[in-house]
């Protein structure tokens, strides 16, 4: 199967092209049901797919020397739509029903998705090519208050630079 190539991508899936790389990140976690308050050290590897239609991300946190926490999300745009999708399979282990969806206002990119057990928010700021923020943020059902969870900054980094991947 030949992958078309970048160029001939909409401008919402080349869009999706500024988290494709390797990223190394510092991380401050809040207190929540799943973990303790602390710090961790993030691992980010990004490779577009299918021609960059998607890109598939894995994620891994390491706490104390120790994987804490990873993911594998799948970003893709909705085209009927016009929503950027991402779904997300973590070490949790809850099923997503439906993926986070949103969309880019300038650079910064603003995913939501509801389960039964509340909304989760997760913003990603592009400050440059190079550099980028994360937030994620909780409402658990019943409340109208988003209690933060992570929030990590990160640079990139070369492939060979994150191993054990």
């Amino acid at each position: 199967m030949n992958a078309a190539p970048f160029s001939s991508l909409s401008a919402d899936h080349q869009r999706l092209q500024a988290l494709v790389g390797a990223w190394r990140g510092e991380e401050v976690l809040a207190a929540t049901q799943w973990t303790d308050a602390g710090a961790a050290a993030a691992e980010v590897l990004a490779a577009a797919e299918f021609g960059g239609l998607f890109v598939v991300q894995r994620y891994r946190q390491r706490r104390d020397g120790t994987i804490s926490f990873g993911s594998h999300n799948v970003f893709g745009f909705d085209q009927p739509n016009s929503l950027v999708t991402m779904h997300q399979f973590d070490s949790i282990g809850f099923v997503p029903a439906a993926p986070a969806t949103g969309a880019w206002n300038g650079r910064e990119l603003v995913l939501m998705r509801s389960s039964p057990r509340g909304s989760a928010r997760v913003t990603y700021t592009f400050d440059t090519d190079s550099n980028y923020r994360m937030r994620l943020e909780f409402q658990p059902v019943g409340s109208d208050i988003w209690q933060d969870m992570v929030s990590g900054v990160y640079q990139r980094v070369s492939p060979s630079s994150i191993n054990g991947f």
